[in-house]
């Protein structure tokens, strides 16, 4: 008689991923429309961790030798740093760290993108915080067979290969255009375009969206995240405690008061 497997597999990690997202989205917009309606700020309180407990499993280590393709110059946990390293943290405060885990199709990262983009920006000018970016991919399903989920996040890794400086500017517009769920998803000449308006015009960057580079490594980058124990999209953690906020998380400059608050 075979076994049953122990262990839950990548597509119901994904599928809960994908319902949690949708419950994040219905908790985000709730958020904002009693703010309209209201006219004043709703305080929610944020989970508190216990400082005293082992570190949580919201790290891993990538190891380079699982055979995919992997981008250069990753944190060891595979993620994308942005950080301004010739600004140091404000005097009488250190710098913050930022983790955001994200699918470029995915709404809610949509949301927290629109509203937090040039918050995160301006921290990283600033000194003030050092941003990680985990980018992976498990709504392929949503466009139409076009794998737009797989095909932008891989291209997020190209952009970061390129020019760095350039990337939080490059991923607030791929936000901007971000595809329905259940539509078409971008063809590669849409990537490309956005690529350059971004600044990205080097043909070598065109090439590698076309070929996707890291469309094999964000498929594995995104299972070991999944196996860190994030549930949903975006999952965000400011110096490794997850920010459980709507507010900070959906409304225009949330995050600036965490990040301000976490450099204390």
């Amino acid at each position: 008689m075979s076994k049953k497997p122990t262990g839950q597999n990548p597509l119901a990690k994904a599928a809960q991923a994908d319902r949690n997202r949708k419950i994040l989205i219905q908790v985000g917009v709730a958020v904002v429309l009693l703010g309209l309606i209201a006219g004043i700020g709703i305080t929610l309180a944020v989970r508190k961790h216990n400082n005293d407990k082992a570190e949580p499993a919201n790290t891993f280590h990538w190891d380079a030798a699982q055979g995919a393709l992997v981008p250069p110059n990753l944190t060891p946990d595979g993620a994308i740093r942005i950080d301004n390293t010739g600004v140091p943290a404000p005097a009488g405060k250190q710098k913050v760290a930022v983790r955001v885990v994200a699918d470029m199709q995915c709404p809610a990262c949509d949301m927290f993108e629109n509203s937090n983009a040039d918050a995160l920006k301006k921290a990283v000018t600033s000194g003030q915080a050092v941003v990680d970016y985990n980018i992976i991919s498990f709504l392929d399903r949503a466009s139409n067979g076009n794998q737009f989920s797989t095909r932008a996040g891989a291209a997020a890794y190209v952009m970061y290969e390129a020019d760095p400086t350039k990337f939080q500017g490059w991923l607030a517009a791929m936000y901007q255009k971000q595809p329905k769920e259940n539509g078409n998803g971008m063809s590669d000449d849409q990537l490309i375009q956005i690529a350059k308006d971004a600044g990205y015009t080097d043909p070598a960057v065109a090439q590698a969206i076309k070929d996707g580079r890291y469309v094999q490594w964000i498929k594995t980058q995104t299972n070991a995240v999944f196996a860190t124990g994030v549930k949903s999209t975006p999952t965000v953690y400011v110096n490794g405690t997850q920010v459980q906020d709507p507010q900070a998380l959906m409304t225009p400059g949330g995050m600036t008061a965490v990040i301000d608050n976490a450099a204390k």
